[in-house]
């Protein structure tokens, strides 16, 4: 009787469950919500670009003329530095060695320089008493010019190892802020081209914002237009930007936005703006939606073509 009325209820019941799961599965969900509605672009006629913040000295990879263990780290990240300013340093105490062992030699070769000097001083009375030959005076003469030389090369020698030295030391190239500091002390750091710099680091007041502009609007970017740009993902946030450069060499497209309307073979100018970050929460590496204005260029176009047009009548 179990196996007769039970099995099938409960078989049935499976059935129901396993049809309301379906049916929640296939249920449309509502999407969500932006946290920030998409810029509304400031101009009537304007030229939207992508733009990437970066230093105004552009992003400088830190590196090391001379290989080994860092042995000192002298900022942080984010710390503000002044041109000169000490980064990191590489162990020296086998250069302080040997800038002691060239001092010790400097002496030396001082001292027997002075000697030299004695008694060619010495051999120039006695000539002239006629107590030594003229050959032990050029002896004499040319022992005092390789004492000079030996002088010479052994002060070279210390010049070069404090020289050296100061290599050790890895210092800021222009003012500017550590933005990645990706070596620690007791690390080795090797010199060369590194595919992660050991200091990334730049000037970032000003901050600029390298905008990709499509080759196809490249001509109707004028130095004195007006741009404006807005942080992605808050449209909130955006500053005014005013014209540095222009790269003159068209690039092929990188930085991709990811539209479904995007052209990935497509070539673009490079415009280079500034801004004032101030206490904007925008930071090197991120992402601005960038508006030219284009209404000017528009209307230099129709003056142009109004002129063309007035001659050829």
């Amino acid at each position: 009787m179990f196996r007769k009325y039970i099995l099938p209820i409960i078989a049935l019941v499976g059935i129901l469950i396993a049809m309301i799961v379906a049916s929640r599965a296939n249920k449309t969900l509502p999407p969500a919500k932006a946290v920030s509605e998409a810029p509304q672009p400031p101009y009537q006629s304007f030229i939207a670009g992508a733009g990437i913040t970066e230093a105004n000295t552009e992003n400088i990879a830190i590196g090391t003329q001379i290989a080994g263990i860092v042995s000192k780290i002298y900022v942080r990240v984010g710390s503000h530095v002044k041109a000169g300013d000490p980064l990191f340093t590489i162990d020296d105490r086998a250069q302080r060695a040997l800038i002691a062992t060239d001092a010790a030699a400097v002496n030396a070769t001082h001292a027997q320089r002075e000697q030299a000097r004695y008694e060619l001083k010495l051999g120039n009375e006695l000539i002239a008493k006629r107590v030594i030959s003229e050959e032990d005076l050029e002896t004499r003469s040319h022992a005092a010019d390789v004492a000079e030389a030996q002088y010479l090369q052994a002060q070279a020698n210390l010049e070069a190892a404090k020289t050296d030295l100061e290599r050790l030391t890895v210092r800021a190239p222009v003012d500017g802020q550590v933005m990645q500091l990706k070596v620690r002390v007791g690390e080795y750091a090797p010199t060369g081209v590194l595919a992660q710099p050991l200091i990334l680091f730049g000037s970032v007041e000003p901050m600029n914002v390298r905008v990709d502009v499509d080759e196809h609007d490249a001509w109707r970017v004028r130095p004195d237009t007006p741009a404006i740009g807005y942080l992605q993902g808050n449209n909130k946030i955006g500053a005014k930007l005013h014209f540095v450069r222009f790269e003159p060499y068209v690039i092929p497209k990188v930085s991709l936005t990811g539209a479904s309307t995007e052209r990935v073979d497509t070539r673009v100018l490079q415009v280079i703006y500034s801004f004032e970050r101030g206490d904007l929460p925008i930071y090197v590496g991120q992402q601005l939606d960038v508006y030219i204005d284009a209404a000017l260029e528009q209307n230099r176009e129709l003056s142009s073509f109004g002129a063309s047009s007035s001659s050829s009548r």
